[in-house]
């Protein structure tokens, strides 16, 4: 059996989520939104919250891995251990690529690109042997386009500018692997496995980054732990956490797609707790990433959709 043919049977078709997967995805979606609204009120350097969100999630996977999944941790084999490990690296390259490209161009630019990742996915996915269908590349642009409404992007062509969008860009392309590799791994290998695996790795990568970058990594006052607690709990374990146990049934171009979902949930947790008004087009923009991920479930459910 080669690689290809391999992977052609184990990776998910691109489809509607299981009646489960689709409640999950409801459910880490509201966790993750609320990563944009804590970030920006904590105090605390960006790369380090990275860290530390990834840290504190091991620190409570780890010892459940060890108590629960001892034996499963003993018989990984190499592939699953070197595609858990590359999840960990590909989720560390999106912090260390996506977060400070926010230094270089502007908010709306760096999320508009970073939003790019279901295209990405979608490209992997085709690559690994699950064609992408015209269909499926409509609802993508259809959700694309109500990211880009939403932000408001407005790509600058400054040199500074281009060193961000570019790290934007990649943050996003990273964002992909790390969720196709989840993938893969997810396969045979259970969430509490694989997460405390692959949250470890980001933390231990992350950590020498924030250290030669000057990220202070203590100092914050009680209130910024606690709200790093509380990211770690909501985004982290409960939010990325669900991402990667609906990696083993659902596909993911439509689980990348679907956390562009996140963007209008973040908005809205930000208005509601951090006085920050939504631009007028959020609502029309919601519509069309919901419209975008409808019709990319829909093309991917039906019987004459082409695949090539």
């Amino acid at each position: 059996m080669t690689a290809q043919t391999r992977t052609r049977s184990d990776l998910p078709p691109v489809g509607r989520p299981q009646g489960t997967d689709a409640v999950l995805l409801t459910v880490a979606l509201v966790a993750v939104s609320t990563s944009g609204p804590l970030i920006a009120a904590t105090a605390a350097p960006a790369l380090a919250i990275a860290f530390w969100r990834n840290a504190m999630a091991a620190g409570v996977l780890v010892p459940a891995a060890l108590l629960t999944c001892r034996d499963e941790l003993r018989s990984l084999d190499r592939r699953e251990r070197r595609l858990t490990l590359l999840a960990g690296l590909f989720l560390a390259l999106h912090f260390a690529t996506w977060i400070p490209a926010l230094s270089y161009t502007s908010v709306a630019s760096a999320t508009a690109l970073v939003a790019t990742q279901p295209v990405w996915a979608a490209l992997l996915s085709n690559a690994l042997g699950v064609p992408v269908g015209r269909r499926v590349w409509l609802g993508i642009a259809v959700a694309m386009s109500g990211a880009v409404l939403l932000t408001g992007a407005d790509l600058s062509v400054s040199g500074e500018a281009l060193v961000g969008d570019g790290l934007a860009l990649a943050g996003g392309a990273f964002a992909a692997l790390y969720m196709t590799a989840g993938s893969e791994v997810r396969r045979s290998v259970s969430t509490t496995t694989y997460t405390a695996l692959c949250y470890s790795t980001t933390a231990l990568l992350l950590l020498p980054v924030c250290l030669v970058g000057g990220q202070a990594l203590s100092g914050y006052d009680a209130d910024d732990w606690l709200k790093l607690a509380a990211l770690t709990a909501g985004a982290q374990l409960l939010g990325h956490s669900l991402f990667n146990r609906v990696l083993k049934t659902t596909n993911p171009t439509v689980v990348s797609l679907s956390i562009l979902l996140e963007i209008p949930g973040a908005a809205l947790i930000a208005a509601l707790f951090l006085d920050q008004t939504p631009p007028l087009l959020a609502v029309p923009a919601a519509v069309l990433l919901v419209a975008g991920l409808a019709l990319v479930i829909r093309a991917g459910t039906s019987p004459s959709l082409p695949v090539e």
